[in-house]
């Protein structure tokens, strides 16, 4: 039979940049003796690398001096770019695909991914209820889990990808464990998010704002746009392989959701928990709404800095202190104050001091005169002015700063409003009146000169609050809006998480929780935009003279309710008049979107009704999610699922890592590092990106920054990866409690760890042949006659299997996702690959028929379990592979997705630790073996004499039961342990206990071999020497970074063994003429 061997396999040039799942760059701890392993089975992979180069190299010149001689050479047909085959079977959508035609000679994610999904989907395998009744229970239990709705607004990046990667493993996972899977999709509506855009993009194409369409007509755009994208999102999340039940998707929107919307909020409010309050809101002159904390970013500012604020042509001064003086009234004394936002002291109503400051005793009880307004200043006492700072006064303005308006409150100050919702400043601010706040700014600044009242301008370091939807400066103002009480909702969920009936993952985030609770505040939840749930709150007037006409901010004039008729008639109760006089008018604002998203877990269930899908799926299994919304999503969901439902909407709370860009850099549009994920799927070449920058709603300035950022970091692009390299990527990365800064380009290396899987496969298929059939039970553990044949090397491999699969299921269970990947990876690619298919080469060529039907069905038990291991992260690859197995049983499962997968009890039989330390040094030996080939150029189909010499005897046993392994992976002709070493041999130590000895004579041209190495020797000598002059210079220590000063350490280290192995390398051949 001819195959190609697992070196062949193992042939990719660039695999040598990938890193095993897991693997940091850079410093870190002192390496362990596995690690170092590691690395000697890549250094021996390089070095047969290097060796088939050279060959290459060899074949190319002769090529050439044939074709310089004008003989003819052999035309041979142009090679088919790696990764380009795509099916082409006609295969109806939901159809089976057709897998009797043969693999194609290389993985190609194109192949691999089609037509699997739209079959899983068609045959039910992501319904909770496959393979039993509906609704029956499952006596292995359920697993339910609710997607994060991403916003509608746009196509989904990384951070979706990460999301759905770790939420779609545990899914497939529960579901192969023969529980009953339930993970139910979603979009949010994201109210400020999608006006914002929909309103650029009205502008942009036709020129029109929301108001010159109106309210019903925009939001008919908004729906427009919201089923153009909500699509795309859905298709999106279908190429990632996202295994969720489609006949449950929700939006945020639905009538279904709507309704629970509107239940939740007149419940509330009938209960007191929702009020009506004025307050200072976080505001933006541009959207003229309010919005929530997570949407304003905290720009921190060394000093004075110029800022772009949008419906300015200049830009705008920041982080600079202004001060000045108001006179006191009555005598000729000033007091002086400082401000980072002069333009604000038009709303001025006190100046506070503290009331232990010596230096204004004299002054307590005084006023101040307000320079350009008819308006006298109390100078009020209080304890929260700091004496140190600045002069020890402080300006107050109540109406437009959080501080200002705590002390406003405690002295009953008027709170004037200086500015309006467009950001201009407001009529009765005399000359000022009617200007943009920051031209007001400098307005007011030269009319303080012009008075002699301006002090000085320093440099201040601030945080500059800006709106990260419409980058306008946010703005303090008092607005009424609707509130709800947190205190008692925060103080439960705090106590929840104590007590451990909610278990938050990892257990770091507690902290972060008990933060958030312990300090909470009241949740603002109006907004005031056109796009989203509309408040279903009333505002009353009636047309009784016995009822006063009430005001806007007094919450007895509102009743909510389901609907008018409703909410009149609980006007009329309160009123106690007829519903006929009583007049109604819609608070015109909608819900903050947290809102409908806090009820995600239930209205998709159908509550307020009582549902089966409630009563059978409430609460979830788990929460999966970023903690960067612990607060602004998973606590308001914890809040309402008791508050409305009285039970935890899930039983636990998995907090992934955030995906940052390979700098670290969080990601963002304007710097051009967000990705849509089948961008990395597909891959797409510089050019595309750039154009996808110039369609977006960035402005001309930052697409230019973000072409710049594309072009450093994608200089040619993004390579095509595949949907499972990037899900296993991004799985593999995933470390508890740490963020992950994923270079993109290093998802492709997962994309070549697909291409070996796949030739792993075809190999051992080869040798399984047409005609196999695996027994109905898997191979007994053991080993002699008894266990059917198998030898050192079957039970070895059958143990790694074992360990894989224990640290397979036991990093699902603590949701370590990365020990995960890396058993799978280190399984196929370093046991399988590297090892075992290298090892059983001569069984194949010339073993007796009943050990390769042994080793056949060692064979397809690694294979059919290594699939089902990796399946929950590389579901497309594991699927089109494991269809091309045949079944232990006939009446196997169809599909990989509904596979038991592998328990860790029914695999341990096989585990052999002994075995597994024994089998360890004879890599040993193969890897030390391997470097000398490399060292003295000998190729692998040369074979050598080895001698293996061991001090002792249990050493030596060891040795000699695997002698046959031993002599398969090092390339020796034969293999003798403790045999006397013929004369001209190389010599080196595998451990303190063993040495090496491989016959070369006759072998290698020692006098060509001496020039080679003595031409290598005089490099790294100039290298070593040059390097040790620059570590001697006498500001080295000074002046080099520590990092720099121990790569050079480490670099002379690695320079002196280099060359002391060519020193011994010389020796030994001077021994061999």
């Amino acid at each position: 039979m001819t195959c190609f061997g697992a070196d062949s396999i193992m042939a990719d040039t660039k695999e040598s940049n990938v890193p095993a799942p897991g693997e940091a760059e850079g410093d870190g701890p002192p390496k362990t003796a596995k690690q170092l392993e590691k690395e000697a089975k890549k250094q021996a992979k390089l070095d047969k690398l290097k060796q088939k180069q050279n060959m290459l190299s060899e074949k190319a010149s002769k090529a050439k001096e044939k074709k310089d001689k004008g003989e003819k050479t052999e035309r041979k047909k142009p090679e088919r770019p790696e990764g380009v085959t795509s099916y082409d079977a006609p295969t109806p959508a939901g159809e089976r695909k057709d897998t009797s035609r043969p693999l194609p000679d290389a993985y190609s994610p194109q192949y691999v991914e089609a037509a699997w999904y739209s079959w899983w989907e068609k045959q039910g395998f992501f319904s909770p209820d496959y393979g039993r009744d509906p609704g029956t229970e499952n006596p292995k239990g359920q697993f339910v889990m609710v997607i994060p709705p991403p916003n509608v607004t746009a196509n989904l990046h990384l951070g979706h990808a990460l999301t759905n990667s770790v939420e779609d493993a545990i899914t497939r996972w529960h579901r192969m464990k023969g529980r009953s899977a339930l993970w139910v999709p979603g979009c949010d509506h994201a109210g400020i998010a999608t006006q914002v855009v929909v309103e650029k993009r009205l502008m942009r194409e036709q020129k029109l704002t929301r108001h010159d369409l109106g309210r019903e007509k925009f939001v008919e755009k908004v729906w427009e746009w919201k089923n153009e994208k909500g699509d795309l999102i859905y298709e999106q999340l279908r190429r990632l392989g996202s295994s969720f039940d489609w006949s449950r998707a929700s939006f945020t929107m639905d009538p279904k959701l709507a309704r629970a919307v509107k239940e939740a909020f007149v419940r509330l409010h009938d209960e007191g928990v929702i009020y009506r309050s004025l307050r200072l809101v976080n505001w933006s002159c541009t959207l003229k709404s309010a919005i929530s904390d997570i949407e304003v970013e905290k720009r921190e500012l060394p000093g004075r800095t110029l800022l772009a604020v949008p419906g300015y042509k200049d830009k705008v001064e920041f982080g600079v202190l202004v001060s000045f003086a108001y006179r006191v009234d009555g005598s000729g004394d000033e007091l002086v104050v400082a401000t980072t936002r002069v333009e604000t002291m038009l709303g001025d109503t006190a100046v506070a001091v503290h009331p232990d400051d010596p230096r204004y005793t004299h002054l307590h009880g005084k006023f101040v005169l307000h320079p350009f307004l008819p308006r006298r200043l109390p100078i009020v006492c209080d304890t929260f002015v700091e004496m140190e700072f600045g002069t020890g006064a402080v300006k107050i303005t109540p109406a437009h700063d959080p501080n200002d308006y705590e002390v406003g409150k405690r002295h009953n100050l008027p709170f004037i409003t200086m500015m309006t919702d467009e950001g201009r400043i407001a009529d009765d601010c005399g000359q000022f009146s009617g200007m943009p706040r920051f031209e007001a700014r400098r307005a007011v600044l030269a009319a303080l000169k012009e008075k002699g009242l301006y002090k000085e301008t320093k440099d201040n370091p601030m945080v500059v609050p800006i709106c990260t939807r419409s980058k306008d400066i946010i703005e303090p103002l008092i607005k009424p809006q609707w509130y709800v009480k947190c205190d008692e909702m925060a103080a439960d969920a705090m106590e929840v998480v104590k007590s451990g009936e909610l278990r938050i993952i990892p257990e770091t985030y507690q902290k972060t929780w008990y933060h958030w609770m312990s300090g909470i505040r009241d949740w603002c939840i109006s907004r005031q935009l056109w796009w989203g749930h509309r408040i279903p709150a009333y505002f009353v007037t009636v047309g009784d003279d016995s009822v006063p006409r009430g005001e806007e901010t007094d919450g007895r004039y509102w009743v909510s309710g389901r609907d008018e008729a409703e909410a009149r008639q609980k006007a009329a109760d309160r009123f106690q008049v007829a519903p006929e006089v009583v007049s109604l008018r819609q608070d015109p604002d909608v819900l903050d979107t947290w809102f409908s998203s806090a009820l995600f877990p239930f209205s998709v269930f159908g509550w307020p009704d009582q549902t089966d899908d409630l009563k059978r799926f409430y609460p979830t299994s788990l929460l999966e999610t970023g903690h960067d919304i612990i607060f602004f999503w998973v606590a308001r969901m914890v809040f309402f699922g008791r508050k409305l439902m009285g039970q935890l909407p899930f039983k636990e709370v998995y907090f992934h890592a955030m995906v940052c860009d390979a700098h670290g850099r969080k990601m963002s549009k304007s710097l051009g590092n967000v990705i849509d994920p089948l961008d990395v799927i597909r891959g797409i070449s510089l050019e595309d990106l750039h154009k996808l920058l110039h369609n977006s709603n960035l402005d001309p300035a930052e697409v230019k920054k973000a072409m710049q950022g594309q072009k450093e970091d994608y200089p040619k692009g993004i390579p095509e990866c595949g949907t499972d390299a990037l899900r296993f990527a991004l799985c593999a990365y995933t470390t508890q409690g740490r963020d992950i800064n994923l270079d993109v380009l290093r998802v492709q290396g997962y994309r070549f760890f697909c291409n070996k899987l796949w030739n792993a496969t075809k190999f051992a298929m080869l040798y399984l042949g047409d005609a196999f059939e695996p027994t109905a039970e898997m191979p007994a553990a053991g080993g002699g006659e008894s266990a059917g044949g198998l030898d050192p090397m079957d039970r070895w491999i059958l143990s790694r299997l074992s360990a894989a699969t224990d640290a397979c299921d036991a990093g699902f269970v603590n949701y370590d996702f990365q020990a995960a990947t890396t058993a799978c990876y280190n399984f196929w690619l370093y046991d399988l690959c590297d090892v075992y298919l290298e090892s059983i080469k001569p069984v194949f060529a010339d073993g007796e028929p009943a050990r390769q039907a042994a080793v056949r069905q060692v064979l397809y038990t690694c294979l059919e379990v290594a699939l089902r291991l990796i399946a929950p992260f590389m579901p497309f690859i594991a699927e089109e592979l494991f269809q091309r197995l045949p079944r232990r049983s006939p009446d196997a499962p169809p599909s990989i997705c509904v596979t038991a997968y592998p328990e860790p009890e029914q695999l341990a039989p096989y585990r052999h630790a002994a075995l597994e330390a024994e089998v360890e040094l004879a890599q040993r030996v193969v890897h030390t073996v391997r470097s000398l080939r490399a060292q003295y150029n000998l190729p692998n189909k040369t074979r050598a004499h080895l001698v293996l010499r061991c001090s002792e005897p249990e050493t030596a046993a060891v040795l000699r039961r695997l002698a046959a392994a031993v002599a398969t992976l090092s390339y020796s002709s034969r293999v003798e342990v403790n045999a006397e070493p013929p004369a001209g041999c190389a010599i080196s130590t595998v451990s303190d206990k063993c040495e090496a000895h491989l016959l070369l004579k006759g072998l290698v041209d020692p006098a060509k071999e001496r020039e080679r190495l003595g031409k290598k020797q005089t490099q790294l000598a100039g290298a070593l020497e040059k390097l040790t002059a620059q570590t001697e210079m006498a500001d080295y220590a000074t002046k080099v970074p520590e990092d720099v000063r121990t790569a050079n350490a480490d670099r002379s280290v690695q320079l002196r063994a280099e060359i002391e192995s060519i020193e011994r390398g010389l020796q030994q051949l001077l021994l061999m003429e």
